[in-house]
């Protein structure tokens, strides 16, 4: 596995190494040994699938607050996403920063997400699915949101979103919401 930095620090790019021979490739997604090595102390409790049937289905923003606080690695299964993650943590040098990576299912390519980021992306083909491997199960009571086109943010999507959920449509402006 290759880890790269991003400009947000510790958000991280996870690359698969891919072997392969006649039959196709082999590739590990996670190790924790590899993980361990690199100085990533993450530990999945729990995995999750998001499937998305038309390309520009937007979903996001979303984070989790308090000791429901994630950290997450995000992996198309499926297509491709454009997938964003927003820098929410008190005092950081990059605080109301984004990242945008395209995850193609093709590469097996990955996004760990630390928490106090929130995340979100908008799908780049029909029939995307998205797994996700996280650290703390999930708790409603500790959800937030915020609005994928808040002025605050300024993301660049690589297109407008066909399909967005009224739960996402009806966040309010960020106001510098505190993630911890």
């Amino acid at each position: 596995m290759m880890f790269e930095p991003t400009p947000l620090a510790g958000l991280t790019i996870v690359r698969a190494e891919k072997r392969t021979d006649d039959r196709g490739y082999f590739a590990r997604l996670w190790c924790d040994h590899d993980f361990a090595a690199a100085d990533i102390l993450f530990r999945p409790r729990q995995i999750s699938t998001s499937f998305n049937h038309v390309a520009g289905t937007l979903r996001g923003l979303h984070w989790q607050v308090g000791r429901d606080s994630e950290t997450k690695i995000v992996r198309v299964t499926s297509g491709r996403v454009w997938d964003v993650a927003v820098d929410l943590r008190p005092g950081s040098k990059t605080a109301l920063r984004w990242f945008g990576i395209e995850l193609d299912s093709a590469e097996h390519t990955g996004l760990l997400i630390p928490s106090g980021f929130a995340h979100g992306y908008i799908t780049l083909t029909d029939g995307a699915e998205v797994t996700y491997l996280i650290d703390t199960p999930h708790a409603p009571a500790a959800a937030r949101g915020a609005r994928y086109d808040d002025p605050a943010l300024g993301i660049t999507w690589p297109r407008a979103p066909a399909v967005v959920a009224p739960r996402d449509l009806a966040f309010p402006p960020l106001v510098v919401q505190p993630c911890g």
